[in-house]
C-alpha cells in the first residue's frame, strides 16, 4: 500500500508510457520524442492510462516507479470532485503513430459496452493530428446513407471502400470520433488521441493483411452492425479556436465532451522573467501532454524537465505549479 501523505499528493508527476506493436506502426514515436521504447513496429504509446491493457507508471517524484493505477487506487481525491468513487483514470491519452492504414473500425457505446461487454465502457475519443507526411487522408463515417446488407456485402466482396467518407487532413487538425461512426487513421498520419478509458474497437476490414505469423486479424462484424451509424456523415469540419490569452500564454478550446475537454496551452515566456503559475481546482485532475518544444515546471523547489513527448499528471487541487519555455501542451480534464 502507498503511503498518502497530502503534500505528496498535491504535486505534478511525470509518466511514463506503454508501447504497443501493432502491425501497422512505425518508429516515429521513438523518432520523433526519444521515447526509448524497444519495440518494432511501434504503433502507439499509451502515455496515460489505468487500463489493465497498458498501466503507465510514475516517472518523477516520491511516487516515481510505482504503477499510476496504485497511486489512485490510494490516491482516489487525486482525481477530483467530478469523479468521485472512481479509483482509475476515467482517460486514455494515446500518441499513434500510422505507418499503414488502421482498420476500417467502429466503437461501441457505454449501453451497448456496459450490456456486451462485460461492464467495460464505450469508446468516444478525439484525434489531434501532431504532423502528416504526404498527401494524408483519415476515413471519417459512410459518404451516403447505406443498409445492414450494403455494408455486409461490401465487406465480403472487399467494395466497402466506395461508401467511407475519406478526408484530408493536416498538421494541428482536431477529429471528434463519437461511438457508432466508422472511422480509420490513414498511413502517414502522426496523432495524439484522447479517449474514454476504454480498450474496445471492432475491426470491419483489414485490407486482407496478415501479422508475422501469417494470420489475419480478428474482425467483429456482428457486433459491429449491432453498434453502427448507417446514416451519412456530414463534412468534416474544424471547430472555432477562440486564442484566450494571459501573461506568457494562451490557451484555445479544442473539444468538450461529457467525458473529457481538451485544450492546447501556448506557453513562451522568453522575455518575461516572471509568468503567471498555474493550478488545478478540487474538481479535477489535469494531464499536460507536451506536443513540442520544452521547458520547466517547477513547484516549491521542485523542477521538473519537460521534453516534446512528456506527459504530466497533475492532481486535483494541485500546489501552483510555473511554466517556462516555449512549449505547447495538450492539456485534459475530466
Amino acid at each position: 500500500m502507498i503511503k498518502s501523505n497530502m503534500n505528496l499528493k498535491s504535486k505534478p508527476f511525470l509518466l511514463k508510457p506503454i508501447g504497443k506493436d501493432y502491425l501497422w506502426g512505425g518508429s516515429r514515436i521513438n523518432d520523433d520524442f526519444s521515447k526509448g521504447i524497444d519495440m518494432v513496429p511501434l504503433a502507439e504509446s499509451w502515455e496515460c492510462s489505468t487500463h489493465p491493457a497498458g498501466v503507465c507508471s510514475v516517472d518523477s517524484g516520491e511516487f516515481s516507479g510505482q504503477l499510476l493505477s496504485e497511486v489512485l487506487e490510494s490516491n482516489p481525491e487525486m482525481l477530483g470532485t467530478n469523479n468521485n468513487g472512481l479509483s482509475e483514470l476515467p482517460i486514455l491519452i494515446k500518441l499513434i503513430d500510422a505507418k499503414q492504414d488502421l482498420s476500417v473500425q467502429v466503437h461501441p457505446d457505454d449501453t451497448y459496452a456496459k450490456v456486451h461487454e462485460n461492464g467495460q465502457n464505450g469508446k468516444t475519443e478525439v484525434w489531434y493530428v501532431l504532423d502528416t507526411i504526404g498527401d494524408t487522408e483519415l476515413i471519417y463515417g459512410f459518404n451516403q446513407d447505406v443498409s445492414e446488407r450494403v455494408v455486409r456485402d461490401g465487406l465480403k466482396s472487399g467494395n466497402i471502400e466506395k461508401y467511407l467518407q475519406r478526408v484530408k487532413v493536416q498538421r494541428d487538425d482536431v477529429i471528434f470520433i463519437d461511438p457508432g461512426r466508422v472511422h480509420g487513421i490513414g498511413a502517414g498520419v502522426l496523432i495524439a488521441e484522447i479517449q474514454q478509458n476504454s480498450d474496445l474497437t471492432y475491426r470491419m476490414y483489414d485490407y486482407n493483411r496478415v501479422d508475422k505469423h501469417g494470420n489475419k486479424r480478428e474482425l467483429h462484424i456482428d457486433k459491429s452492425m449491432d453498434v453502427l451509424d448507417f446514416k451519412s456523415s456530414k463534412e468534416l469540419k474544424q471547430p472555432l479556436r477562440v486564442l484566450k490569452y494571459r501573461k506568457g500564454s494562451a490557451s484555445e478550446l479544442l473539444c468538450r465532451c461529457e467525458y473529457f475537454q481538451v485544450e492546447r496551452l501556448l506557453i513562451n515566456t522568453e522575455r518575461i522573467r516572471e509568468m503567471a503559475g498555474f493550478r488545478t481546482d478540487s474538481t479535477t485532475f489535469q494531464v499536460l501532454l507536451c506536443i513540442r518544444g520544452c521547458g520547466v515546471m517547477s513547484f516549491g523547489d521542485e523542477v521538473i524537465h519537460i521534453f516534446k513527448g512528456d506527459c504530466v499528471f497533475v492532481p486535483a487541487e494541485s500546489c501552483e505549479y510555473r511554466l517556462h519555455g516555449e512549449i505547447q501542451f495538450l492539456r485534459v480534464g475530466c
